[in-house]
């Protein structure tokens, strides 16, 4: 564990709630399944068409007017 994760729990147990903790644990975890399933997605050969094909849908709906502006002040 780096020192910047592990000074980051002790803050978090020293500040929050156990419930809280809880919440931040739930979204760590939920980001971090999130990040294996991309690396599995990308370590698939045919990862390349799949993300090719998704660009040309994301595109197609932004030249349709299904998008929105993306704010960053808003995020």
């Amino acid at each position: 564990m780096t020192d910047l994760l592990k000074r980051a729990l002790e803050e978090a147990e020293r500040i929050l709630s156990a419930e809280e903790q809880d919440k931040l644990a739930s979204m760590l975890l939920t980001e971090l399944d999130a990040e294996k399933k991309w690396q599995s997605v990308l370590a698939d050969p045919r990862s390349g068409d799949l993300l090719t094909r998704l660009a040309r849908e994301a595109l197609e709906e932004d030249e349709a007017g299904l998008t929105n502006p993306l704010d960053p002040d808003k995020l």
